[in-house]
């Protein structure tokens, strides 16, 4: 493939070949936000069409706010990896994938522009009005892919997102002393917990036991939901957020 014409107005083409046919469906129904994790904007630009890299997504927003597409929405994008969300595991083939640039955790982390989450919000945007993507179904790379990966982080300002009307969130409940769920508790409270997260879409096993995976999946729900403390610990303040994440959902629907 040459060429082709952007799917967003305002995006510059460069073809990726890292890309083939969706599975299983016509139509991506979820958008996958991701950081570069690299140390510029033109190398993670670079690697996304390296054949070698066999990687690559559909968008790559630089910290200017410049967008380039490098696949076709109704192409599958190599962005996900190994993932899972209401039990579905190829993330690739329901998803329109955005790597962000930004070098990420183990490159210092600084904060995203404020250009450069405009202009994420406004392709979000516009893939929302080219697809059928619930507002749930904005999630992060973390959340398909906890443990695994856990960009586009803490800093990632979902907030900011929400209240142009992109994605899903509520207020996260205050942080305060009291009970706590943690690595190695047992019993029908942990079974509570492990069912919110996986009615929400987590990854989770029910158990009943808060194993390493629980810990795991407790720290993407954080890292997306409670950023101020993200330690794994499900502790009233999760667990109040993630009721309140719950409550507000007016339709789940996994596709």
């Amino acid at each position: 493939m040459s060429g082709f014409l952007p799917d967003e107005p305002s995006a510059e083409v460069r073809v990726s070949p890292n890309f083939g046919p969706r599975r299983e469906t016509l139509r991506p129904d979820m958008i996958v936000l991701h950081y570069t994790g690299m140390a510029t904007g033109a190398g993670a630009e670079a690697w996304l069409c390296d054949p070698a890299s066999e990687v690559s997504s559909h968008y790559l927003v630089h910290e200017d706010g410049r967008i380039v597409q490098m696949v076709r929405e109704s192409d599958r994008a190599w962005h996900a990896g190994k993932g899972s969300w209401f039990g579905r595991a190829d993330i690739n083939s329901c998803s329109v994938g955005i790597e962000i640039v930004n070098p990420g955790h183990t490159l210092g982390y600084p904060g995203f522009p404020r250009g450069q989450i405009d202009a994420v919000i406004g392709l979000c945007k516009g893939i929302i009005g080219r697809h059928p993507i619930p507002a749930q179904r904005v999630l992060a790379h973390s959340d398909v892919a906890p443990g695994r990966k856990i960009d586009p982080g803490e800093k990632f300002p979902w907030q900011v997102l929400f209240a142009a009307g992109v994605g899903h969130m509520v207020t996260a409940a205050p942080i305060r002393r009291g009970a706590v769920l943690k690595a190695g508790d047992a019993g029908a409270e942990v079974e509570v917990l492990q069912s919110m997260l996986a009615l929400y879409g987590y990854g989770v096993e029910i158990s009943g036991v808060f194993d390493r995976q629980t810990e795991i999946v407790v720290e993407a729900f954080q890292r997306h939901f409670r950023p101020r403390l993200v330690d794994g610990v499900a502790d009233g303040s999760t667990i109040r957020t993630l009721q309140r994440l719950l409550a507000s959902v007016r339709t789940v629907l996994p596709r």
